[in-house]
């Protein structure tokens, strides 16, 4: 059903109290105006300000009463014909028993016509005793053929206060910015369109990362979620040539929504591997491989000594991801948030905080592509790992030699290093063993040595710090090679 279905559906039942959450008053006066085309009564608004008013379709009458609450309720009680009355911020004055049970003998039709009040404000908090008796109606978003009139709306507006001076539109970006703008109520859509035509007179490609950056700080409220401004490219990381083919095999049907017949919009990967090889990259990666924005979910945050408070954290901070679709959503080291024993140990908020993130893997909708990083298998609860979980579970193992190559060139560029001047061959050898950041880190090293003795970069100084660096795969190599037999088996190894 549509939204003035929905809403129609109410006013002919009769339904005696709804609670309307929303910051855009105007647009709910609106849809039960359009409602009385459908199924006519008298409608009336009231605020503190004006009191209570008519406001059928065509009219809009002055005052009838005092614009006080308790006077307002005796004049709706004493009403003679049926009628609808939009309650603008009333919540506030039923903290009066004597408002309260007015307000309670009308809703139950004590010695008066069966109207129809509607509570309206941005955070309708009741009385038990009322909100056992009301319905709550929460107005729909608007769809993309409402946000692209409203982008239109700001553009005319545009060339109005500028002496008609037209909007430079690209229409695919245009197209992109109504998807960026789902998941928003009117008020904060139009804000942020107004905010990027106003900006340079334009509506481009170059307006959709600020765009993510204004959804993301309107949207995060708990605070839960970081965004992440400096997202890599995959081909700014060496190897995981499979996992690579992987998204790109995926990118259009997860950017454009729009799944083929038969087949399943992605939903989420599971990369594990040996701490170093660039898990973290990767999943800074599959944002732009997708081409959307990437938040961090940091499970630190999340814990709270209340009860309940913690699976609340958890709630609001998904709840966000969701309204930012489509985006990618990075948990980090999703073991160390997940470690609990759900026994005494933390009051069994780890399993429920586990079954909660469970649910919504499992149930979303939403165009959130989950990208959960690990470095101790071991830790991670067998339910996370069952197949279905993840679309796949893609193990990041140390580099090989033709992936070292990649990460001595990518690095030895990055600090605009000629690769020709160095034994490459050599340096690949002398690194077996190595992670990604360890060769980095390698490089970092002999560039300060190099830097002290006032001479330029050589094989020698790096061939020496490779020499007296310990890797991970030998300062804790049996950890790390059973991390590997396990992962041979039972992943889909990146590279």
């Amino acid at each position: 059903m549509s939204e003035l279905q929905d809403l129609t559906a109410l006013i002919r039942a009769n339904t005696p109290l709804i609670v309307i959450e929303t910051r855009d008053e105007a647009r709910v006066v609106e849809l039960f105006r359009q409602a009385l085309m459908q199924v006519w009564r008298a409608l009336y608004r009231w605020s503190i300000t004006e009191g209570l008013r008519r406001v059928d379709l065509d009219r809009e009458d002055p005052p009838e009463v005092a614009p006080d609450a308790s006077t307002t309720l005796h004049a709706i009680r004493d009403a003679d014909q049926r009628g609808i009355y939009l309650l603008l911020d009333f919540h506030p004055y039923l903290g009066y028993a004597s408002t309260q049970r007015l307000l309670r003998e009308i809703v139950q039709r004590r010695d008066c016509q069966p109207h129809v009040l509607v509570l309206v404000g941005h955070k309708v908090e009741l009385a038990p005793e009322l909100d056992a008796l009301a319905v709550r109606y929460t107005p729909k978003l608007p769809d993309a053929n409402a946000l692209l009139k409203l982008v239109r709306e700001e553009a005319e507006n545009y060339a109005r206060e500028n002496g008609g001076r037209r909007v430079e539109v690209d229409g695919d970006a245009v197209q992109q910015i109504v998807r960026n703008l789902r998941g928003l109520d009117p008020i904060d859509a139009r804000r942020i369109a107004r905010h990027l035509i106003f900006d340079d007179g334009a509506l481009g490609a170059s307006d959709l990362p600020q765009l993510a950056r204004l959804k993301f700080e309107l949207l995060n409220r708990s605070g839960h979620l970081h965004y992440e401004y400096d997202s890599a490219r995959l081909d700014d990381v060496a190897g995981a040539r499979r996992f690579k083919r992987w998204i790109e095999q995926r990118r259009d049907v997860f950017v454009s929504g729009e799944a083929p017949a038969g087949l399943d919009p992605p939903k989420g990967v599971l990369l594990l591997g040996v701490q170093g090889c660039g898990k973290s990259m990767l999943a800074k990666a599959v944002s732009a491989g997708f081409g959307v924005p990437l938040v961090r979910l940091d499970f630190g945050t999340l814990y709270d000594k209340f009860h309940g408070e913690t699976e609340k954290n958890l709630r609001a901070a998904l709840q966000s991801a969701e309204q930012l679709e489509p985006c990618v959503l990075w948990i980090d080291e999703v073991e160390k948030g997940l470690a609990g024993d759900g026994g005494e140990g933390d009051g069994g908020v780890s399993r429920r905080v586990l079954g909660y993130l469970l649910t919504w893997m499992a149930e979303r909708k939403s165009r959130v592509f989950l990208v959960a990083t690990a470095n101790q298998i071991d830790a991670l609860p067998p339910e996370l790992l069952r197949k279905g979980r993840f679309d796949e579970i893609f193990f990041v193992d140390l580099p090989d030699a033709a992936t070292r190559e990649q990460l001595f060139a990518l690095h030895l560029k990055k600090r605009s290093l000629d690769t020709a001047q160095f034994d490459l061959a050599g340096l690949i050898a002398g690194a077996d063993g190595f992670s990604g950041a360890e060769i980095e880190q390698a490089i970092v090293a002999a560039l300060y040595a190099a830097h002290a003795a006032r001479a330029p970069l050589n094989d020698f100084l790096l061939r020496a710090e490779l020499k007296q660096t310990r890797p991970l795969s030998v300062l804790m190599g049996e950890q790390v090679q059973a991390l590997r037999e396990w992962a041979r088996q039972r992943t889909v190894p990146a590279d």
